[in-house]
């Protein structure tokens, strides 16, 4: 019997918490204003790689014209992070848009 009325009353604590967590108002959970400020930190982002990344060609093309090879080779592995930087602010660009994107088809603004 106490086994019994246990389970029933676990139950409805289980069902309670279930009801509580469909019970929201979901178009106050809007994120879409976070989206819109990620995409244009990572559009700033993407601007200062792309200035960092015109400049550390230009001292690329420098140090290939003094003849600085180990320079070179610097300058060749800065860009290689600054491309690698860039490509990920990319992603995360794409990934908020998509998001916004979600979000206005589901009616949420």
């Amino acid at each position: 019997m106490k086994r019994t009325l246990f389970g029933i009353v676990l139950m409805g604590f289980m069902g309670a918490g279930s009801l509580m967590a469909q019970d929201r108002d979901w178009r106050n959970d809007r994120d879409l204003r976070h989206d819109y400020a990620d995409r244009r930190a990572d559009d700033r982002d993407m601007n200062r790689d792309r200035t960092r990344i015109a400049q550390d060609r230009r001292e690329l093309r420098e140090e290939l014209r003094e003849g600085d090879r180990a320079g070179a080779a610097r300058e060749r592995a800065e860009l290689r992070n600054e491309y690698r930087d860039l490509n990920r602010d990319k992603v995360d660009s794409r990934r908020d848009t998509r998001d916004i994107r979600h979000d206005r088809r589901w009616d949420w603004r």
